[in-house]
C-alpha cells in the first residue's frame, strides 16, 4: 500500500515541486495586483490548492500521453507508468479524482471563474499531445501556465480588465522562455523519438530566442510596475531578477543538458523575487 501511494506521489511529481512553483508565482502576482494588496485568505487558499491539483493532474496526463516515449529518455525512463508501478487504468482514475478535487475548489468562486477553470482543464489535457503535432508546444504550455493570471482577476474582480491581459502576456512569455530551456535538456533524445519542441525548431537560435524573451519579460514587468504605481521597493528585486536571467543565459550558452536543467530550475528564484517585490511595493 505504501509503495503504491509512493508511486502515485511520483506520478503527480510531488517530490519535484518546481512545476508547481512555476505555476504558482504568476498566479499570486495576479492575485496581489487584482486585490490591490493581500487577497482574501479564502481565495488565496483555493488558488494554492488549485495550483497543486492542476499541476499534479497535468503530470498524470503528460505521463499517460508519453508512456510509449518516456522509456527511451534517460531522464524519464523510471516514471511509474513506464516501470509498471502504476497502470493506465489507475492513472486515469487518479486524474479523474484530481479533477473532481479541483472542481470542489473552484465551486466556491464566481461563475466566471468556474468557466475559466473548465478552459484550464482543456488546456492542461491537450498540452502533452501538442508535442506530436507542432514544434511549438511551449506556446500551449505558456497559455496553460499563465491562465491562472486571468482566473485570479475573475475570482477577485469578476472581470478581465486590460491589466490582466498585460500580465497574462508577460507570464506567457516567461513560460515560453523557461520551457524552451527545459526542452533544450531533452533535445537530442526528443529528436530520436520524434517529439517536437521549440528547442529543436530553433536550433542554433535557441539561446538568442530565450535571451530575447527574458528581455521582453523584464521590460514588460518594468512597464507594468510603473502602470500599477508600485513603490521603489520593487526595483531592487527587479534588478535581482535581471541577474537571475543573466546567470541562466550563461548556463544555457554551452547547451549542456545538465546546465540547461539547472537554468530551468533557477526560474523559481525569478518568480519568487518578482513576487517579493510586488508584495512589498503595492501601495
Amino acid at each position: 500500500m505504501i509503495t503504491k501511494i509512493s508511486a502515485y506521489a511520483q506520478l503527480m511529481r510531488l517530490h519535484k515541486p518546481i512545476g508547481t512553483l512555476l505555476l504558482l508565482w504568476p498566479t499570486v502576482w495576479a492575485l496581489w495586483f487584482a486585490s490591490h494588496g493581500i487577497p482574501l485568505i479564502s481565495i488565496l487558499v483555493i488558488f494554492v490548492l488549485g495550483v497543486i491539483i492542476t499541476r499534479s493532474a497535468g503530470c498524470v496526463v503528460n505521463d499517460l500521453a508519453d508512456r510509449n516515449f518516456d522509456g527511451h529518455v534517460a531522464r524519464t525512463k523510471k516514471r511509474p507508468i513506464v516501470t509498471g508501478q502504476v497502470s493506465i487504468a489507475e492513472a486515469l482514475g487518479l486524474f479523474l479524482l484530481l479533477t473532481i478535487f479541483g472542481f470542489f475548489c473552484v465551486i466556491y468562486l464566481n461563475n466566471f471563474t468556474i468557466m475559466m477553470a473548465l478552459v484550464a482543464v482543456i488546456l492542461m489535457t491537450i498540452y502533452p499531445f501538442m508535442k506530436r503535432i507542432t514544434y511549438w508546444p511551449q506556446v500551449v504550455l505558456g497559455v496553460a501556465f499563465s491562465w491562472g493570471v486571468l482566473m485570479a482577476y475573475t475570482a477577485v474582480q469578476n472581470a478581465l480588465p486590460w491589466e490582466s491581459i498585460e500580465l497574462f502576456f508577460i507570464a506567457f512569455l516567461w513560460t515560453l522562455s523557461y520551457d524552451t530551456i527545459y526542452a533544450m535538456v531533452d533535445r537530442e533524445d526528443d529528436k530520436i523519438i520524434g517529439i517536437k519542441s521549440t528547442a529543436i525548431v530553433l536550433g542554433q537560435y535557441d539561446v538568442l530566442f530565450v535571451t530575447t524573451l527574458h528581455g521582453l519579460v523584464l521590460l514588460g514587468l518594468l512597464l507594468f510596475s510603473y502602470q500599477q504605481h508600485l513603490s521603489s521597493y520593487f526595483y531592487p528585486f527587479w534588478f535581482l531578477a535581471v541577474a537571475v536571467t543573466v546567470y541562466q543565459t550563461k548556463l544555457i550558452t554551452t547547451r549542456d543538458s545538465q546546465k540547461c536543467f539547472k537554468a530551468f530550475l533557477n526560474n523559481h528564484w525569478f518568480g519568487l523575487l518578482i513576487f517579493i517585490g510586488i508584495f512589498l511595493s503595492i501601495p
